[in-house]
């Protein structure tokens, strides 16, 4: 009997103080890589069809999707940007940003890097420019997967050599 009664006393107390019942909240992202809403910068009226799920381009194995193709991205480009020629200014820019269901851009983020693949802050003219260039583009292909409209992440990658664009990718 006595044993009885600390097991159940023992089993009460453990379910007692095991519960968690206060809601962790995690400091990280769901995924790695999420461009989280950021009020300084982000357009307020800019619409997601799914917080939680967004896609990464390639989900679909469709790739980059633009009307008119890659193409068409590269000669916007060519005719937009103001070669710089600052000599030191060389590397790649990436700009990553989300797509969302109705083919609406947003939430823009631009990253620098150096030819060793080490973190950059490129001359802001170059960057203002690209970032400038890239938000205007509205030929982007809304994705379904599964018959469902969906978000996804995007992102154009610059190589610059001393201020003046090469090359797009991907």
């Amino acid at each position: 009997m006595k044993k009885r009664y600390y097991l159940l006393l023992s089993l009460f107390f453990i379910l007692l103080f095991g519960c968690n019942t206060e809601k962790q909240i995690s400091k990280y992202p769901e995924s790695v890589g999420d461009i989280e809403y950021n009020p300084e910068v982000d357009n307020h009226k800019f619409v997601l069809c799914n917080e939680k799920n967004i896609y990464q381009y390639f989900n679909d194995s469709n790739g980059l999707e633009y009307k008119g193709e890659k193409i068409v991205i590269d000669k916007i480009f060519h005719e937009n940007y103001n070669n710089l020629n600052i000599l030191g200014e060389t590397g790649l820019i990436r700009i990553r940003f989300i797509v969302n269901c109705k083919g609406e851009t947003d939430r823009f983020r631009v990253l620098g890097m150096d030819e060793y693949y080490g973190q950059k802050a490129f001359n802001k003219n170059i960057t203002d420019q690209l970032l400038k260039i890239t938000k205007g583009l509205s030929g982007w292909t809304p994705k379904k997967i599964n018959g469902q409209e969906i978000d996804y992440y995007q992102y154009l990658i610059f190589k610059i050599v001393n201020g003046n664009l090469i090359e797009i990718l991907p």
